[in-house]
């Protein structure tokens, strides 16, 4: 395997992480939903809008800081929740909470994830954010946010774009399941990745953590992992119940999965103090817009009421800056860290926060911006 001093950029990370994984693993990170059109135009959409430089400005002093719901971070670039990481590389979340800490930002634990809300907040002393759905039983929604509170989580994030699982053909094809199950059909490609055999079959068994024991949502084997929370997500929830969970929560809260303006008024209007545009990556419903063409959009409907956080198709500092010019205050990545970690664990995910923040420092060195707030529309081009 390449060292990950070879790795330059994003792509590099997940060719690296494609040789190190399983196909049906590799293909659970990198698949979108039907025809993956919206997962390919996610990242490609970025290059219909060009920078425009200005030149003979004095760059010498780059500062990349910025403040995200009252906490201030040092790049503008947050870890998105995704579930079940242990799957990916056997560290999982407690390794890219521990990077996310030393880059200076904010780290997102999924209600999924294969490790705990509170050993995930033992492993990280960074800040953090609580990603969660509503549940069909309330009350694990409601020890989902006393946990929280107890362990130090600033904000907890809604997730809205999964009332049901969207159609994931590559892992029909590739019989997925979770925990991974050897069938004869996969057990050849397994065999060929013994360093994730050996770590998948040797380290604690890999379950929704955050269930695991609890009096309100232990999880049985019957089904797998994948039946149970398609049992447990609640496809019946409307803005009454967004409105009940910021009463619950009491604290900084945002809605991820948000692609309508008309969706991010009504979320203002409730109160919420952050919004996520995300199409989820791709693999939820096809043919949704790419959040990027989205974005200044929404941001005129919000018009300052709420921060707003761009998610899905960021592989580039260049695209991190163009999200930051449109109106966003932050970015989210998902892929992007899940390759990194499957490259080289937590050493994977430090070195890929070393590339996108050198990129960002050149590249606002480069349009005559800094620090952030410099950016603005007005370096933006679209023919």
């Amino acid at each position: 395997m390449p060292p990950l001093s070879s790795c330059f950029n994003i792509e590099d990370f997940r060719q690296t992480a494609k040789k190190r994984l399983p196909r049906m693993i590799f293909d659970y990170i990198d698949g979108g939903a039907d025809d993956e059109v919206t997962l390919h135009r996610n990242q490609n959409s970025f290059s219909k809008f060009q920078l425009m430089p200005r030149v003979l400005r004095d760059v010498g002093d780059i500062d990349l800081s910025t403040t995200v719901l009252g906490q201030k971070i040092d790049l503008p670039i947050i870890i998105a929740p995704t579930g079940q990481t242990r799957m990916f590389h056997h560290t999982g979340e407690t390794a890219v909470a521990r990077a996310a800490a030393k880059a200076g930002t904010i780290y997102s634990l999924s209600s999924v994830s294969s490790t705990s809300i509170e050993d995930t907040a033992k492993a990280s002393d960074g800040p953090k954010w609580f990603q969660i759905y509503v549940w069909r039983d309330r009350e694990v929604t409601r020890e989902f946010m006393a946990r929280c509170r107890e362990s130090g989580y600033h904000a907890l994030c809604l997730t809205v774009d999964l009332p049901v699982h969207g159609n994931r053909e590559r892992d029909l094809r590739n019989n997925l399941t979770f925990p991974a199950s050897l069938t004869p059909k996969t057990v050849a490609d397994v065999l060929c990745h013994p360093r994730w055999l050996y770590h998948y079959l040797t380290e604690p068994k890999i379950e929704i953590a955050n269930v695991t024991g609890s009096s309100h949502g232990d999880v049985s084997d019957e089904g797998g992992l994948l039946d149970y929370i398609t049992r447990q997500f609640d496809p019946t929830v409307n803005w009454d119940d967004v409105a009940w969970m910021i009463e619950q929560w009491d604290g900084p809260f945002l809605i991820k999965g948000i692609v309508n303006p008309e969706d991010a008024k009504l979320a203002v209007e409730l109160g919420v103090d952050g919004i996520v545009i995300s199409n989820h990556g791709g693999p939820q419903l096809d043919f949704t817009p790419p959040t990027i063409e989205v974005l200044a959009e929404i941001a005129q409907a919000v018009d300052g009421r709420a921060e707003i956080i761009l998610d899905s198709g960021l592989r580039r500092g260049t695209d991190v800056i163009k999200a930051l010019a449109l109106g966003a205050t932050a970015v989210m990545i998902g892929r992007p860290y899940l390759y990194a970690l499957a490259a080289g664990g937590e050493a994977g995910v430090d070195r890929m926060f070393e590339l996108l923040r050198s990129e960002i420092n050149r590249d606002m060195a480069l349009l005559g911006c800094t620090k952030i707030s410099d950016l603005t529309p007005d370096f933006i081009h679209r023919p």
